[in-house]
């Protein structure tokens, strides 16, 4: 199975992923989304947002828009987490506690993946290449780090 990527220009030829699944269904479909306790991998999760997109959401927002959304959905979390483990309190009535951070936190996530399908991004990919890039890079920095110790 495969999923198109949207370019942002449209003369250009969308890019087609291979979608890896996690069992033998993978979860593709918007009614899935609600409904399935599996996990999904990174590129499971590029497909279900592109269907809901597709479904639902009609079409994807501009990069820029989706960028601006993006710092937007950081700074909700950042809030969250000034409040939960920092000096700030909660106002009254504020939502609090893991599952709200897990909402922010999946909020951060759902842009994320719109920008990578509308870029070409296979976040799977991606992530290998940032570990091995910081495995390389830091593997005796963190090690002598005193402040770690």
């Amino acid at each position: 199975m495969s999923i198109e990527i949207p370019q942002s220009n449209p003369n250009e030829t969308p890019q087609a992923v291979e979608a890896v699944s996690v069992s033998s269904n993978p979860i593709t479909s918007v009614e899935a989304i609600t409904s399935s306790s599996e996990s999904i991998t990174l590129l499971d999760a590029q497909a279900l947002v592109d269907s809901w997109i597709k479904t639902v959401g009609v079409r994807y927002f501009s990069e820029l828009t989706n960028t601006a959304v993006l710092m937007e959905e950081v700074g909700e979390l950042a809030r969250l987490m000034s409040r939960s483990y920092g000096d700030q309190s909660f106002k009254s009535g504020e939502k609090q506690g893991p599952e709200a951070l897990g909402d922010e936190m999946s909020d951060v996530l759902f842009v994320l993946i719109c920008l990578a399908n509308q870029t070409g991004v296979d976040l799977t990919k991606a992530f290998h290449r940032g570990m091995e890039k910081r495995t390389v890079r830091d593997s005796d920095r963190h090690k002598n780090n005193p402040k770690l110790g």
